[in-house]
């Protein structure tokens, strides 16, 4: 991998407190810690020896680090990577940090583990982080259908046979890990539903139609669905929705998967030009990613809604509880039907910025409403100028 790559993710500790690091597997965690805290004490439990010992002995740990406590050594951080395989070690770090005042990064791709076993989290001693996928910001200039094939996880982005990365990715962890962390017991049903989901992937979530698909119930669904929340490969974005108005959808999510390459080989899909249905899902994909980072890295936690009405009218994503409008056209050319949704939005909530981003060119605004080029977007949010 290339690690010239600059990360957006920056952890500053000060003194006495601690970081959970949160993300989707691959998504370069454990060489960011390796990069950014080359100093440190690093305990990887994906290392079987040191796994196995820990598992059987959580108190190991205490002993190990101690042995170094005069040190310079543990002036860093201590890291444990992999930390949701072993609960029990938080009540030692808990226990660390309140005796020894020492400093923690817990990194993991799943809280499921350590939720479901009530494992002690460190009742706010800790600060959450998460590292995403690529953003264009790190990457500087993108190949927009690299991104919507490739995905941005960085191996997969980076490599030129991503196919067989992707299938592996999908093959040995989206399926066999789950299974083996004890997140399902039943993989050919969770298969069924990875397969289902990704051809209703960014819609409405529509948890019966899937259910009969996968021959579970609802109820199993939406706990798939958790699962891979839980996890870090998905998220739902929530509708848009005030008492005031027209009568909007209020209760059915949308569901966006972690990266756009994953999503595309679980529907066993390549897209071979910047046009089209296909293209223009995968595109607004890839701008909800990039949102969805932003809100995390510049710490603006804004929310991300769509609004949705009964007769139809949409816009993609509502910021900031309507402060900005965004609709996302993957066409080289913004037509007046594509204006619907924003300009029924802006007649009724008036949001200080309405916004398409597309593939044109040039920008334009149209009675308001701004027609933005989305490298120029992309730009223009990182540069943190759009909230």
């Amino acid at each position: 991998m290339n690690y010239e790559i600059v990360r957006k993710l920056s952890i500053n500790l000060p003194k006495g407190k601690s970081a959970f690091l949160w993300g989707a597997r691959k998504t370069g965690k454990s060489t960011y810690l390796k990069l950014s805290f080359p100093q440190s004490l690093y305990f990887d439990l994906l290392n079987t020896d040191i796994f196995i010992s820990l598992l059987k002995e959580p108190y190991l740990l205490r002993e190990w680090i101690l042995a170094n406590k005069n040190k310079p050594l543990l002036q860093y951080p201590i890291i444990i990577d992999e930390v949701q395989k072993v609960p029990m070690l938080l009540d030692e770090v808990h226990w660390l940090i309140e005796n020894h005042q020492l400093q923690f990064i817990l990194c993991g791709s799943s809280a499921r583990k350590l939720k479901q076993g009530h494992a002690n989290l460190l009742g706010g001693r800790a600060w959450r982080y998460e590292m995403f996928p690529f953003t264009s910001q790190e990457l500087g200039d993108v190949d927009i259908l690299k991104v919507v094939n490739n995905g941005l996880i960085p191996s997969h982005y980076l490599e030129t046979q991503y196919k067989r990365s992707l299938k592996a990715y999908i093959q040995d962890y989206l399926k066999e890990e789950i299974m083996a962390e004890g997140l399902t017991r039943n993989i050919p049903a969770f298969a069924r539903f990875l397969d289902s989901m990704a051809y209703s992937h960014g819609e409405l979530t529509n948890y019966s139609n899937i259910a009969q698909d996968c021959g579970v119930s609802s109820k199993t669904v939406q706990e798939y669905y958790q699962i891979l929340v839980d996890t870090l490969l998905g998220s739902f974005v929530e509708p848009f929705s005030t008492s005031k108005g027209r009568q909007t959808i209020s209760r059915a999510a949308k569901f966006y998967l972690f990266d756009t390459g994953v999503a595309n080989a679980l529907s066993k899909q390549t897209i071979n030009e910047a046009k089209g249905a296909q293209f223009g899902a995968s595109f607004e994909h890839f701008i909800y990613m990039e949102l969805n980072a932003h809100r995390s890295y510049s710490e603006l936690d804004y929310d991300i809604n769509f609004w949705r009405t009964k007769t139809g009218l949409e816009v993609d994503f509502i910021l900031a509880r309507g402060d900005v409008a965004i609709e996302v056209k993957g066409s080289q050319k913004v037509k007046s039907t594509h204006l619907k949704g924003l300009k029924a939005f802006k007649e009724e909530f008036n949001p200080r910025r309405s916004i398409i981003v597309c593939n044109e060119k040039q920008e334009r605004n149209i009675n308001g409403i701004e027609v933005i080029p989305w490298k120029a977007f992309l730009t223009m949010l990182w540069d943190n100028k759009l909230l």
